[in-house]
């Protein structure tokens, strides 16, 4: 018995001081099993996965090179334009790579499952559908097997870490491990994980999860074409989209109404009815999600980034590095978010900035500047803690760089920290750019691009009225995931640390921090 432990023991040795790939060679089915799954699930929606990949670059390229030409623009005018040719240049062929991922079929495609048609006849079959169901029917269809498809992507990503966990990582145990078990446990923040999957998933699939597409119902209405059965002249006729959102607005008086779950004149279904200028609200919504969540997405990142860079650099090196970083702070939180968002929006009108993202991009970088000081002070505690600990004195007194020491021993204490309070801001985020779209008057996203807070200005008059859902609908979007948002950073945070389970209101209340 003492040779098996002494071969246990040397067995367990022998894992932990392997690279991965030495174990992976090692036991390769458990990893084979999982990658022949993963790479099913991706060619099924490699088009979509491939055009959200490289939307994503495009929006990172974008957001570098714009930093850089702001930076050298102030100092030599020339080398900015310069600059902003490499960035027109890398863009436009990212643009068109995505295009061309978008022309790659996938099984959940419009082209696969489509459900726009005609009828030739008051009862007949319908012609461009989906099998020739009813576009309601075939758009149900591929609603549903959208999120099932997210539902079977998530859980294989979850499984994958578990493949992981269990054959191919050096230790047998992580506090990583009691923080997944105990969040198994926690309705309330598998609630906000859900929600946040659910709109994330919106977000990647809205191309697909519409009735009908942004560029075809919102953007060009007038470059696109829609057939229809006229019961007048007992033909089917062809018209503009344009123009049959003319004759399908929603504004409460009388029959001008097109509600949710129905067909206007035209057989076009609309799950969650039609805006006041007749365009489809479910399309309109589903597209501001995409806008609403890449925005808060961005400032996020941009806050953590700045926030952990700080927190850490005033926690190892403290005294003037400290000061200087509270009084950057303390300036940046003396001024108004509301205010900083007005003048940058009025300063940067007519500027190249306001394009990208449709002017998203430029307000997430005011956003980030804004939620730094507030993620930076819910971090630099527990910074200036792990920085008092044995080991890190240790590490200075091996002479490791201090890079490597924030690195190794300092910055796997403070995330999780900053997954739970960056959690619950983004909902606030998210209040804030549809505050801005709601005023208008040039703020907010540009138009027509969709957002959700301008849905709720259109149809704020009409909410007593039959077509309550134009500000009704978007208004409860907001208000479901940000709720989701809030709890998913409960979640995480009672994971992290049982002892704070049913306390926290001051970090539930954090989702309207940018506001």
């Amino acid at each position: 018995m003492c040779a098996t432990v002494t071969d246990s023991a040397r067995d367990r040795s022998r894992h932990e001081e392997s690279t991965l790939r030495e174990r992976l060679l090692a036991n390769p089915e458990p990893a084979l099993r999982w990658g022949a799954v993963a790479l099913v699930l991706v060619v099924l929606e490699f088009g979509a996965l491939a055009g959200g990949l490289l939307l994503l670059l495009d929006a990172t390229v974008i957001g570098v090179t714009a930093l850089i030409e702001v930076v050298l623009g102030a100092v030599s005018q020339s080398a900015g334009e310069a600059v902003y040719a490499a960035q027109q240049s890398a863009s436009g062929f990212l643009d068109g790579l995505r295009a061309a991922a978008g022309n790659v079929p996938t099984l959940l495609s419009r082209e696969t499952i489509p459900n726009q048609g005609y009828q030739t006849g008051p009862s007949s079959s319908w012609e461009g559908t989906f099998l020739g169901l009813q576009p309601a029917v075939a758009w149900a269809i591929r609603f549903v097997l959208v999120y099932l498809y997210a539902a079977v992507v998530s859980y294989w990503v979850y499984r994958g870490w578990l493949v992981f966990r269990d054959h191919y990582r050096q230790v047998e145990w992580t506090p990583r491990d009691d923080v997944v078990d105990r969040l198994r446990d926690h309705r309330w923040g598998q609630f906000g994980i859900v929600v946040v999957l659910v709109f994330v998933t919106m977000a990647l699939f809205s191309p697909a999860l519409g009735p009908t597409t942004v560029e075809q119902n919102i953007q060009s209405p007038y470059s696109n074409e829609i057939q229809y059965f006229d019961a007048e002249s007992g033909s089917v006729e062809t018209i503009y989209a344009g123009d049959a959102n003319f004759n399908s607005k929603s504004k409460g008086q009388g029959d001008q109404n097109v509600g949710p779950m129905t067909y206007d004149d035209y057989g076009r279904f609309h799950p969650f009815g039609t805006l006041t200028n007749g365009r489809d609200l479910f399309t309109f919504s589903v597209a501001g999600a995409r806008v609403s969540m890449m925005v808060g997405a961005l400032a996020i990142v941009l806050a953590s980034l700045i926030a952990i860079i700080a927190s850490m650099m005033s926690a190892y090196y403290k005294g003037l590095v400290d000061l200087v970083t509270i009084l950057v702070a303390d300036g940046i939180t003396s001024i108004p978010g509301l205010l900083l968002l007005l003048m940058v929006g009025m300063a940067f009108q007519g500027h190249w900035l306001v394009n990208v993202l449709n002017g998203g991009f430029l307000y997430a970088l005011t956003f980030g500047i804004i939620l730094f000081p507030s993620l930076w002070r819910s971090v630099r505690g527990p910074a200036l803690q792990v920085s008092e600990e044995e080991w890190i004195d240790a590490a200075k007194s091996f002479g490791q760089r201090p890079r490597t020491t924030m690195r190794k021993h300092m910055l796997p204490y403070v995330v999780p920290y900053l997954l739970v309070y960056g959690s619950m801001t983004v909902g606030g985020v998210i209040i804030s750019m549809a505050a801005l779209s709601f005023i208008g008057s040039g703020l907010g996203i540009n138009p027509p691009t969709p957002a959700w807070g301008r849905a709720i200005d259109m149809g704020r008059n009409y909410v007593s009225t039959q077509s309550w859902h134009i500000a009704f609908i978007p208004g409860m979007f907001i208000v479901v995931l940000v709720t989701g948002l809030n709890a998913f950073g409960d979640g995480i945070r009672d994971a992290i640390d049982p002892e704070s389970e049913g306390g926290g209101e001051e970090e539930a209340q954090a989702g309207g921090a940018a506001g």
